[in-house]
């Protein structure tokens, strides 16, 4: 999210701590008479404070997740060689090398290019300029991730819609939708996709087989409502843009090649991205022919990407570690899956799975259940806090003797589609309005986005809970 946004000094400070403080108390009051031990009662209470503490607090979410682990170390209820398995390495690492490698392709113009030459695609017909954007959108957040790619998006987009004078506003919000719908169809898409697959064991063709037809259908649907949605704003951009042709022999835009620096570096960069990608794509079959680990070959692709960019842009190595790799929101992460983890630790999240299997009459009733939990509590926390509390749960189900396949795509869609409810629900939403407010000083109300996000996003989570309980019989088991 946007430090921005959420350190705007719009917080009451005395108000919201005594909120947390006052929620946390009557929690671990509440676990205690119920009959969880001390180590489980401070665990879920500091769980509970680092996800109302990230809510309330989001400039400080780092300091309250280092308060949280600091204490669960000193009260003895997580020692430090559980701190470092709960921590995650394995997928932080894999952050770092994709974060070095996007950072290589936007120094060699990789992604411009591919804006602009899109674009002129189309030849600036309104409708088609949307439907492509939202095309991209989604596809290229599937290839790199999602922030990196509404910050492209949304550059390009302003381009465009300032050189034609119309409103940008409808546009990026059609774009950040897209991206975060798309943003489920492969494991590259989404923190929480990476977070998913390596504790869920899942690999990208799976991802492919079982997410991207739900991404896609999702997709289609998203681009339907916008274009009911925004129907004269898409009809005014027309009139503009042959207003602008009428009144110029050529429509005047950048060249795409005018933002790559050297075209051999561009040629050396894309290649190896690409490398990096079939690597991924393969991994869990090249795992099998030489008996690897799980995991061992998403992690090695990442690395190995990153350290050729390292060696070959030498010069600017130390720049893609300072610059491109978000350690911030890396440091926050490792915290957070280190607290959740201490769920599972503590044997807490075996006493919420045996409560939550004791609802559901199944399998579907159980996906739908937590499909549903993870889109709208989505739309409220940022999706990595959200399902980094949920996980150790689901993982507990597996204990239980309950068939967890399907919870994993459950907690995936409802995490990615949950996310378009709200302004704040995803991290891309908040990097677009972001952009948008410093470059159009233009502040977004929470309504304006809530009644397309709440459409949106309710249709994306119903397709996908309706294809989720349609496949569970044919997925594996």
């Amino acid at each position: 999210m946007s430090e921005e946004y959420q350190g705007s000094g719009k917080m009451n400070f005395r108000r919201d701590m005594f909120i947390l403080i006052f929620v946390i108390t009557v929690l671990a009051i509440f676990l205690d008479r119920i009959g969880f031990n001390t180590s489980q009662v401070i665990a879920t209470s500091i769980l509970a404070a680092a996800v109302i503490g990230t809510l309330l607090f989001w400039s400080f979410r780092v300091a309250i997740a280092f308060m949280g682990i600091g204490t669960l170390l000193i009260t003895k209820t997580m020692d430090i060689p559980h701190f470092i398995e709960f921590a995650s390495l394995d997928v932080i690492l894999f952050l770092v090398g994709m974060m070095i490698i996007v950072g290589m392709l936007k120094d060699v113009g990789f992604f411009r290019w591919l804006m602009i030459k899109i674009v002129k695609i189309t030849n600036f017909e309104a409708g088609k300029l949307i439907f492509v954007f939202c095309i991209l959108s989604a596809f290229l957040a599937m290839a790199i991730d999602e922030v990196t790619s509404i910050i492209f998006v949304t550059a390009v987009l302003l381009e465009i819609t300032d050189y034609f004078d119309v409103n940008p506003v409808p546009y990026v919000i059609a774009c950040v939708m897209a991206t975060n719908i798309g943003s489920s169809g492969t494991v590259l898409g989404n923190p929480i996709g990476i977070l998913i697959a390596m504790r869920g064991g899942l690999s990208f063709e799976e991802f492919i087989v079982w997410s991207f037809p739900v991404a896609m259908m999702s997709l289609v649907m998203t681009i339907l409502v916008i274009f009911i949605w925004y129907k004269n704003d898409i009809a005014l951009f027309r009139s503009k843009i042959r207003l602008k042709m009428r009144s110029t022999e050529k429509l005047a835009f950048q060249d795409e090649w005018e933002f790559v620096p050297d075209r051999t570096e561009f040629k050396i960069g894309l290649a190896i991205f690409v490398g990096t990608i079939v690597l991924i794509a393969m991994h869990r079959r090249l795992e099998t022919l030489f008996d690897l680990p799980h995991n061992t070959l998403l992690l090695f692709s990442s690395l190995i990407g990153s350290s050729m960019v390292m060696f070959w842009k030498r010069t600017k190595a130390r720049e893609y570690i300072e610059k491109d790799v978000d350690w911030w929101s890396l440091v926050f992460f490792m915290m957070l899956f280190a607290i959740g983890g201490t769920l599972k630790f503590t044997g807490t999240t075996d006493i919420i799975a045996k409560a939550v299997s004791g609802l559901a009459s199944g399998t579907p009733v159980l996906a739908t259940m937590i499909l549903w939990i993870s889109s709208i509590g989505s739309s409220i926390l940022d999706n990595v806090v959200l399902v980094a509390a949920l996980i150790p749960v689901v993982e507990s189900f597996n204990n239980l003797g309950v068939y967890t396949y399907p919870l994993w795509w459950a907690l995936l869609f409802g995490g990615c589609y949950g996310g378009n409810i709200t302004m704040v629900g995803s991290t891309a939403n908040i990097v677009a309005l972001g952009i948008l407010e410093k470059r159009k000083r233009y502040s977004m109300s929470f309504l304006k986005w809530f009644w397309i996000g709440l459409v949106v996003g309710g249709i994306s989570t119903l397709i996908a809970n309706i294809v989720l309980v349609f496949l569970i019989p044919y997925m594996p088991r």
